[in-house]
């Protein structure tokens, strides 16, 4: 069930922004949507190229690849997406983060308003990166998806993209605030939203419905079974195989180190689980036999057992 990555071409770059965007790029997408932004057919064939130039110099590079990440995820994620749209693409971005406004009440925020170099299309992007886990419903009743803070949720999330998010250009204060900017109405709408679905450990549950099946996977557990849990999979301080932490923004994309992951740190984590009751998320790494890295090959979340309630 655990998405396994092997040594591709995300990991081998060491510069965290680096291998971040190198992610984005190939990430499948968390929605089946005709708006669904596919980026790989947009990629150009010099791409690894850069990234590796990057990776070698990233003070030669653009700033995100220096500049301390943003404290929130989202914020970091359009950081790097502008990055990859920009730099990477060779869009133009014509307007980033602007509210749409009714006597004074926020309607809401246009992400991305661009111009494809291909057609010179103007068009309207709306991103997010979400990490679900699969929640089976009581009776077999339909699997719910939610967030580590469970008011979020991927049936909810989807639809207010596709109904609301990317369809907010259509309303008339949005077209006169582009007006008012010189930008022509968008010519499309495209959704953007890579990430996770972690699937529980002791259950059984159907891939999640309007889905790409090759949406990239994970495990969660509540920390109660943890102990069962890792005599079924494997001691995690074997020496093969260990798991660390993963705080953000290190959630996007693979982790890499070359360091031995700390248990003491691990410990530490997880007693925040069972004192705080914060889910966390935790990458199993092993380390390779050519190189003495350690590299991610699954991730799992560890929730308490009032999660989601």
């Amino acid at each position: 069930m655990t998405q396994r990555f092997e040594a591709t071409s995300h990991l081998q770059y060491h510069v965290p922004a680096v291998r971040h965007l190198a992610w984005m790029c190939h990430a499948p997408a968390l929605m089946d949507s005709p708006s669904a932004f596919d980026l790989s057919t947009h990629l150009p064939d010099n791409l690894e190229h850069t990234l590796k130039a990057w990776d070698r110099e990233p003070d030669k590079g653009p700033a995100v690849l220096t500049d301390v990440p943003a404290k929130r995820l989202g914020h970091y994620f359009e950081s790097l997406y502008e990055c990859l749209l920009k730099d990477l693409l060779g869009w133009q971005v014509l307007v980033k983060n602007q509210p749409v406004r009714r006597d004074g009440i926020t309607l809401g925020e246009l992400d991305f308003i661009v111009r494809n170099p291909v057609d010179q299309a103007v068009e309207h992007h709306e991103i997010a990166v979400k990490f679900y886990l699969g929640y089976p419903g009581a009776d077999s009743a339909k699997t719910l998806w939610y967030g580590p803070n469970a008011r979020d949720r991927l049936d909810l999330k989807s639809d207010r993209l596709r109904s609301h998010q990317s369809r907010l250009t259509e309303k008339p204060e949005a077209r006169a605030l582009l007006r008012s900017l010189d930008i022509p109405a968008p010519d499309r709408a495209r959704i953007f939203m890579p990430g996770y679905l972690f699937y529980p450990s002791e259950h059984q549950i159907p891939s999640a419905e309007n889905v790409p099946p090759n949406h990239l996977r994970g495990e969660w557990v509540y920390i109660d079974d943890l102990d069962a849990f890792r005599d079924k999979k494997g001691r995690p301080d074997a020496a093969c195989e260990s798991w660390v932490p993963l705080l953000k923004p290190h959630w996007l994309g693979p982790w890499i180190q070359s360091h031995k992951p700390d248990s003491n740190e691990t410990e530490q984590a997880l007693e925040m689980v069972r004192s705080a009751g914060i889910p966390r998320l935790f990458a199993v790494l092993n380390q390779s036999s050519d190189d003495s890295v350690w590299r991610e090959c699954s991730r799992l979340f560890v929730v308490p057992r009032s999660w989601p309630g």
